[in-house]
């Protein structure tokens, strides 16, 4: 049967990751093809930010270091993670012995940990503000603070979003990276929006989660006042 090139490159890979550093030479004699044609594969594979190329002293030889492969963090992460059953392991572990306050304290300190940039800042702000009861609580700073949050959710994989709603604006996470582990344990879901809410210092409202099953997680966020729609984030 046929091998296509994609099969190789994935053998390729594969060796690479269980064996390397290997040299081409090493590849070619594992499976029998052709040096230019295992370069080739290599090069492109280097050339794609999955592999790296080292230069290890031949030994007991003199002249040019030969030339060997590994694969970068990139290259390894093609293979995938098994993060998420560590995680339902490690938080079934945690409500058995601690019972359900552990895990939503254990939630409670993800995401505070996850937004501690805004909190500082919040905190900051805070503390230069005035007595004047127009100087916080606007919606302003509503909008602002949200846009924040948004920001420090897609520094950690959320791809999130702040826009215009009917009467509010919405921050939607158009990725969850603990999806699976979500699913079994909504309390981080709850953590999550309950802290949001603290932190824009308002009622807000989650309207959906990808861990129930939707193409996105929204929570809206309801204004005193109409405003114009904010600049959709790309």
């Amino acid at each position: 049967m046929e091998v296509s090139d994609h099969d190789t490159r994935h053998r390729i890979l594969l060796h690479v990751l269980r064996h390397g550093p290997v040299s081409a030479t090493d590849i070619s004699e594992e499976f029998g093809l052709s040096a230019a044609g295992v370069r080739r594969h290599l090069d492109n594979i280097v050339a794609d930010g999955y592999a790296e190329i080292m230069s290890v002293p031949r030994s007991g030889q003199r002249g040019r270091p030969a030339k060997m492969f590994r694969l970068t963090d990139a290259g390894r992460s093609l293979f995938g993670h098994d993060y998420d059953t560590l995680a339902l392991l490690a938080l079934r572990a945690l409500r058995q012995a601690g019972g359900e306050a552990a895990v939503e304290n254990f939630a409670a300190e993800r995401i505070h940990d996850l937004l501690s940039d805004v909190e500082e800042t919040d905190n900051k702000n805070k503390s230069i503000a005035t007595t004047d009861a127009t100087s916080t609580g606007n919606d302003e700073d509503v909008i602002a603070k949200a846009r924040a949050i948004a920001d420090a959710l897609s520094d950690r994989g959320y791809a999130a979003t702040v826009g215009n709603a009917a009467g509010g604006v919405q921050i939607c996470r158009h990725h969850c990276p603990i999806q699976d582990v979500a699913q079994e344990f909504p309390e981080l879901c709850a953590a999550e929006h309950r802290v949001v809410a603290e932190l824009l210092g308002q009622h807000t409202q989650p309207l959906a989660t990808i861990a129930d099953g939707n193409g996105i997680c929204t929570t809206h966020i309801p204004l005193t006042t109409i405003h114009p729609s904010p600049k959709k984030e790309s």
